[in-house]
C-alpha cells in the first residue's frame, strides 16, 4: 500500500460513485488528507496585489508599498509560509529529499497553467549548491513538458551565505545575482519567474529587473510559499 510521503502513514482514498462514472484518470495522490490540511492556501481574492501575501481584503501590502513601483510585474503564491510549510522544506530543499517534489507538484503546474505565458523561467541555484543537493528545488515541481528553465543564470559560482541565514535588511541590499543566457531572449515576451519562497521579494524582484531590463513585455512571479 502507497503511503503518505509527509507522515508514511498508509493512504486511504475512498472511491465515489461520481468519480467512477466520470472515467477520469487516478491522480495518484502522494500525501494523506492530514497532512495536507496543515498547509495553508492563500485566498488570491484576499491577497496582496503585489506579492500575494494573505491579508483580510485585496490591497497592497505594508512590505510592498516600501518597494519602488514596479507596474510590470506582480508575485502569485500559492500557500502561507507556516509551521507545516517550513518542516517541508527542512526535509525537501535543505535535508535533499527529491521524492517530496511530488507534494506540491500538481499545485504548482496548475497554477503555472492559467498564466498567460510566453516563457517558463525557474530561479537557479548555484553550482555550488547543486553538486552539494543534486537539484534544484523549483525546477523538481516543474516536472516536463514545460518551456526549458535555464535562461536564468548565477553570477557567483558559490553563496557566501545562504539566503535563509541573512537577515531581512542583509537581504534587501543584496546586489543583483542573476545574469541571462547569451542564447536566451526575452524580447517582447510575457515571462513567469518560478521560485520557491517570497520573503522579502529581494531575489524575485532581481530576477523580474534583469529580465525587463532585457525588453520582456511582463514579468509575473509565482513562488509556493509566501
Amino acid at each position: 500500500m502507497q503511503k503518505c510521503l509527509l507522515c508514511q502513514q498508509p493512504l486511504r482514498f475512498k472511491l465515489t460513485l461520481p468519480w467512477l462514472l466520470s472515467w477520469q484518470t487516478w491522480p495518484h495522490p502522494v500525501v494523506c488528507p492530514t497532512c495536507w490540511q496543515t498547509f495553508e492556501r492563500i485566498t488570491p481574492a484576499t491577497a496582496c496585489i503585489s506579492c500575494g501575501r494573505q491579508l483580510t481584503r485585496r490591497q497592497m501590502c505594508s512590505d510592498c508599498q516600501r518597494w519602488p513601483s514596479q507596474p510590470r510585474f506582480y508575485n502569485q503564491a500559492l500557500f502561507c509560509y507556516n509551521a507545516a510549510m517550513h518542516d517541508y522544506f527542512q526535509r525537501y530543499k535543505f535535508q535533499g529529499d527529491y521524492r517530496l517534489r511530488a507534494v506540491f507538484a500538481a499545485a504548482m503546474q496548475q497554477r503555472l497553467a492559467t498564466l498567460a505565458a510566453d516563457c517558463v523561467v525557474a530561479i537557479p541555484v548555484t553550482p555550488a549548491t547543486m553538486q552539494y543537493r543534486g537539484f534544484n528545488q523549483v525546477t523538481g515541481w516543474l516536472g516536463t513538458g514545460l518551456n526549458d528553465p535555464v535562461g536564468l543564470q548565477t553570477i557567483a559560482q558559490t553563496k557566501a551565505r545562504p539566503q535563509s541565514q541573512k537577515t531581512r535588511a542583509e537581504r534587501l541590499t543584496t546586489s543583483q545575482p542573476f545574469s541571462l543566457s547569451s542564447t536566451f531572449t526575452v524580447t517582447n515576451q510575457r515571462v513567469v519567474i518560478v521560485d520557491d519562497i517570497y520573503t522579502t521579494g529581494r531575489t524575485i524582484r532581481h530576477a523580474a529587473d534583469l529580465l525587463l531590463e532585457s525588453g520582456a513585455k511582463s514579468v509575473i512571479g509565482l513562488t509556493l510559499a509566501r
